[in-house]
């Protein structure tokens, strides 16, 4: 796998970008990131992911990360109801038009959930039952980031990479 496909679980809260201005931003900090896949007998544990993030970094991904290379995203819809904001979009990619709503809930601070659940035309998808999310990630703030660690540093199964020397986020592809 390309290391810039790794990106982009950990980056679901960015790669909304048109959305930028109209999400809350993650405290700074060191971030543990938790995915769930459904759409399988049993959901399926993912690994965790470690990322050390700040003001700076939030900003530059939600607005530069774009989603896969080689799509074509329309800018997303942004609704805030009570503690939940649910944001539907849609792209093309290899020429199938996927529709995907993510819901966030959660204060940005200390943890969130997002909820993501996504039907290429024709309405085929790999999930459980209707409206059952394909994907849940569950984050929370562990602190400051660690000795060592700066801002991008992403850690995942004991390799750790750091999103602005890659490039991601900043508009040029790896």
């Amino acid at each position: 796998m390309r290391p810039h496909l790794l990106v982009i679980p950990t980056g679901l809260l960015c790669v909304l970008p048109a959305a930028a201005d109209e999400m809350p931003k993650r405290k700074a900090g060191l971030w543990e990131i938790r995915m769930m896949m459904a759409g399988r007998e049993m959901p399926m544990p993912m690994r965790n992911i470690q990322q050390c993030t700040d003001a700076e970094t939030d900003s530059m991904m939600s607005t530069n990360l774009g989603g896969p290379m080689g799509s074509e995203c329309a800018k997303p819809s942004v609704n805030r109801t009570g503690g939940a904001i649910t944001v539907d979009s849609t792209c093309k990619f290899a020429g199938v038009t996927t529709t995907t709503r993510a819901v966030f809930t959660g204060d940005f601070d200390s943890a969130y959930t997002v909820a993501v659940s996504s039907v290429p035309a024709g309405g085929a998808t790999d999930s459980g039952p209707s409206g059952q999310p394909q994907m849940t990630m569950e984050a929370k703030w562990l602190g400051p980031c660690r000795e060592g660690q700066k801002p991008g540093d992403i850690i995942m199964g004991g390799v750790k990479m750091n999103i602005r020397s890659m490039g991601i986020g900043t508009g040029a592809r790896p």
